[in-house]
């Protein structure tokens, strides 16, 4: 029987300097960066489908400035002591990308989650307004895939599912997930027999960017194109893309309550999405990206329902 080293022997000295350079090359790649900052703020309102709060916070010397917007609590259940109006201590951690991912933002939680006092739930100088179940839309508008005017006046009668993206988003679970998740409204309300002809036979879906600088109405219609796998131009018979003026974001921001900050050439935000009921009033809003598909369905049906 031949020596079990006999093999290495016989590797060629081209390929092992080469397995060499492979595995020094693995050695310098450099893990991502963690750091922690402390924080404290004030609870505005929780979620716990998702995991998260919105907090009224207050400078992070090094990282953000004071800011409302929403955090995802780690572990899930510090939750359960949480109740709106309360002020916290916790610890902000922030995982920078590799060198590997130069264009992504970094991702960002709360850990270690304190209640340093209660007090009544209010809302905070720079909170977010929250909206609910039967309030009133405003009339924003908009410029859709085509470079025409969009109100949202103009889709009374009708039952609107609403999302926030921008197009070059790089994150799996914020924007692709919002894009993918109304793909699959948008196929089940044209090819289901129960809503292509039943009560969501008029709905549509609305795609909102934030980002009005980058995506122009050719911007937009690539974007749908891409993530509806088609160039068929009836996709936006039901499905639009659409931005607001850049004087108008800010109100679009506050009403649906999205926090968006331009970073490094990148849009860190949250997310949020709505059914809007053919009266022009919300049906049901949701924070954060754990909602699923017959969520939204089940909301826009059960509106239709009531209606008829």
């Amino acid at each position: 029987m031949k020596p079990t080293h006999f093999f290495w022997r016989a590797v060629p000295p081209v390929l092992t300097c080469a397995l060499g350079t492979i595995l020094l090359a693995c050695h310098q790649s450099q893990p991502p960066v963690v750091k922690r900052y402390p924080f404290t703020g004030r609870i505005v309102a929780i979620d716990s489908h998702s995991h998260s709060a919105i907090i009224d916070g207050d400078k992070i010397p090094g990282f953000m400035d004071a800011m409302t917007m929403s955090y995802t609590i780690k572990p899930g259940s510090a939750l359960n002591q949480l109740a709106p109006g309360d002020s916290i201590s916790a610890e902000v951690v922030v995982v920078q990308p590799d060198n590997k991912n130069e264009n992504a933002a970094p991702d960002y939680w709360l850990e270690n989650m304190k209640v340093t006092s209660h007090g009544k739930p209010a809302v905070a100088p720079n909170a977010l307004h929250t909206p609910s179940p039967g309030e009133d839309i405003p009339d924003f508008s908009f410029t859709n895939q085509d470079g025409g005017k969009v109100s949202l006046r103009q889709f009374r009668g009708k039952v609107v599912f609403v999302t926030f993206i921008y197009t070059r988003c790089p994150f799996p679970d914020f924007c692709p997930r919002m894009s993918s998740n109304f793909y699959e409204i948008y196929k089940q309300i044209q090819v289901a027999p129960a809503l292509a002809g039943g009560p969501l036979a008029r709905a549509e879906l609305l795609s909102i960017s934030f980002d009005p600088e980058h995506d122009t109405p050719k911007v937009l219609r690539d974007y749908g194109f891409s993530v509806a796998h088609t160039h068929d131009p009836q996709l936006f018979r039901r499905w639009q893309f659409v931005v607001p003026r850049k004087d108008e974001l800010s109100k679009l921001e506050e009403f649906f309550a999205l926090t968006v900050k331009p970073e490094n050439g990148l849009i860190t935000h949250n997310l949020s999405t709505a059914v809007i009921g053919g009266d022009g009033k919300i049906v049901s809003w949701y924070h954060g990206g754990d909602w699923q598909v017959s969520d939204l369905i089940k909301d826009a049906s059960d509106a239709v329902a009531r209606k008829s």
